[in-house]
């Protein structure tokens, strides 16, 4: 794939990954922190401050929208230019295990919440899926079977977008030959979420480079920062507000 013509020098996978980072601590902050503040009573007597606090919930999840695509767009990235996917579908595992807690008592509220899964078991089941289409490429009346194994496992586990996640990194691997439709289909495979098909636009943007390399900084993050949003919606929130 041609990187050179891009305005600017591009964006690097680094800043795709902070992107993606921010926009997504902005929707967990939404669907955490702000969430709490926006039905505690002291904001619900006042039904113009609740007004506000509502548009500012709906805003930070619009905002994070944009985050998952850009997630699966570089799980397709980091599988062709890994020398090893079982090392990197390792790692998703491991961090899929850590975060599973944090994830449930951050945005389920309960530290055992059996009907849905994080979003590391997602990227999993992408990242399986294409190891699979990958081993079967000389056979590929196989790849079908595979997709459709790795979008059922992701809908039966209940995990974070379901067997929607799942295909839309399918969608970007088969069509990582030409970027234009790798973000048109991207963007179509997305639009039952508005306004996630924006994602698309960095993603345009994106020149091939890896950038600074802190990969276990992104890896960390996930948990870390749900984490955190637990600690300030269960104890700050209330600690402020009485």
């Amino acid at each position: 794939m041609n990187y050179e013509s891009k305005p600017f020098g591009g964006i690097s996978g680094s800043t795709l990954k902070m992107i993606a980072i921010i926009t997504m601590l902005i929707d967990h902050t939404g669907a955490t922190v702000i969430r709490t503040i926006a039905r505690h009573p002291v904001i619900l007597s006042d039904p113009a401050l609740a007004m506000r606090w509502a548009k500012i919930y709906q805003c930070s999840r619009d905002i994070g929208r944009v985050a998952f695509p850009i997630f699966c767009f570089l799980i397709v990235e980091g599988f062709l230019h890994t020398r090893s996917p079982r090392k990197y579908a390792g790692r998703l595992f491991l961090f899929a295990l850590i975060s599973e807690i944090p994830f449930d008592i951050a945005l389920k509220g309960s530290w055992y919440y059996p009907g849905s899964q994080n979003v590391y078991f997602t990227l999993l089941f992408g990242l399986l899926v294409l190891m699979g289409l990958q081993y079967f490429r000389e056979r590929p009346y196989l790849g079908l079977p595979v997709m459709a194994a790795g979008m059922y496992a992701a809908h039966l586990l209940t995990t974070d977008y379901s067997y929607k996640g799942v295909f839309l990194i399918i969608i970007l691997y088969l069509l990582r030959f030409t970027r234009i439709y790798q973000c048109i289909g991207g963007a179509a495979a997305v639009t039952w979420e508005l306004p996630a098909p924006l994602a698309f636009i960095p993603v345009w943007f994106y020149n091939g480079k890896r950038g600074r390399q802190m990969k276990y900084f992104f890896y960390w993050f996930y948990p870390v920062h749900l984490m955190i949003l637990y600690v300030l919606k269960t104890y700050a929130v209330p600690a402020v507000l009485g």
